[in-house]
């Protein structure tokens, strides 16, 4: 059986990092050449490379020669909706329409498409995308994660945080989407737990409300810790210096740093939305209002079983979205693709 070459694509590795698709990207890479034979070439986005496949994370405008490209099968992993820009980007709402039209553009010349959740498959399908699309979730080495490369003591020394804190740790970039105020506000009704947010605005100017997010960062309690954007590689200290996981973001394709999170062993908190019906389902404490948040946060400080329970719960998630599994099943349908 021939030996597939699959040139792996992301505009990411020359730009903007501090984001789920950039570490969607690189845990693509690693899990194939770990797991698999497929021949993998990293990004070259700027020449021409013999490939049966091109896979691509990005859909910006420095991809359209590897779309566009004669020969290989293109295989896109949409990670973002039109609704991924709304929150994110500035005046989004008003220019959402010719996202929804690119993404139509884009989308449509993919020989398929890897949807990283049922309502990503959805929403392609409402834009008019008519390539097949099959739900391919986003997928980590969770054994990466297993041990933190800094010791618990070290990390919160760091942040400021004593030892026998109850530690809530949210991660992503600081955006209206992500909904970073409501972690905020819970921080400043439970005053004797600690909040840490890591992740910064890696988008600078042009993400919405700049100004505000920079001025919520500056008016923060003293419970309170803006971590800024970390190295994937030390993420796992971050995750195991803390007790309990939460993610408030009102809308997500699928939220990586959730899998990140349940390979570290901590107890997973999100808000009751759509988009986690078919990926993290009972694997997770969910509310829908900073009251209900504040609420599951106390009930898991205050109860160590609780804890303990969830803890489990979570392990479940992890479990699900190892990338040895996926890994294979990636090269299964690279060559499916190829073969038809």
């Amino acid at each position: 059986m021939k030996k597939l070459t699959v040139n792996i694509v992301s505009e990411s590795v020359s730009s903007v990092q501090g984001h789920g698709v950039h570490t969607a990207y690189i845990e693509t890479i690693r899990a194939l050449k770990k797991y698999t034979d497929v021949k993998v070439v990293e990004g070259r986005i700027g020449e021409r490379v013999d490939s049966d496949v091109v896979h691509l994370h990005t859909i910006g405008s420095r991809v359209w020669s590897k779309l566009l490209q004669r020969g290989p099968k293109k295989v896109v992993s949409a990670h973002v909706v039109p609704d991924s820009f709304v929150g994110s980007l500035i005046m989004a709402k008003y220019w959402r329409f010719a996202a929804s039209w690119y993404m139509w553009w884009f989308y449509n010349r993919a020989d398929l498409l890897l949807a990283v959740s049922e309502e990503a498959k959805q929403d392609l399908i409402k834009i008019g995308v008519k390539r097949p699309i099959e739900i391919m979730h986003n997928f980590i080495d969770t054994t990466k994660y297993a041990k933190p490369t800094t010791p618990r003591h070290d990390i919160r020394k760091s942040l400021g945080i004593p030892d026998d804190a109850f530690v809530v740790i949210g991660a992503g970039q600081v955006q209206p989407r992500k909904r970073t105020d409501d972690f905020v506000s819970a921080a400043k009704k439970l005053p004797n737990v600690h909040f840490v947010w890591v992740g910064g605005i890696p988008f600078g100017m042009i993400a919405a409300d700049n100004a505000g997010m920079k001025k919520m960062m500056d008016n923060k309690t003293a419970n309170m810790h803006f971590a800024g954007i970390v190295p994937l590689e030390d993420m796992s200290s971050y995750y195991h210096a803390a007790d309990l996981f939460w993610l408030p973001s009102e809308q997500e394709t699928f939220g990586l740093v959730v899998i990140e999170a349940a390979a570290s062993g901590l107890p997973i908190l999100l808000r009751d939305i759509p988009d986690y019906a078919d990926t993290f389902g009972a694997g997770a404490l969910y509310a829908t209002n900073v009251a209900g948040f504040v609420e599951k946060i106390e009930s898991i400080r205050d109860d160590k079983v609780l804890r303990k329970t969830w803890q489990t719960h979570a392990k479940t998630i992890a479990q699900r979205f190892d990338s040895k599994t996926a890994a294979k099943q990636l090269a299964d349908i690279y060559r499916r693709v190829v073969e038809n």
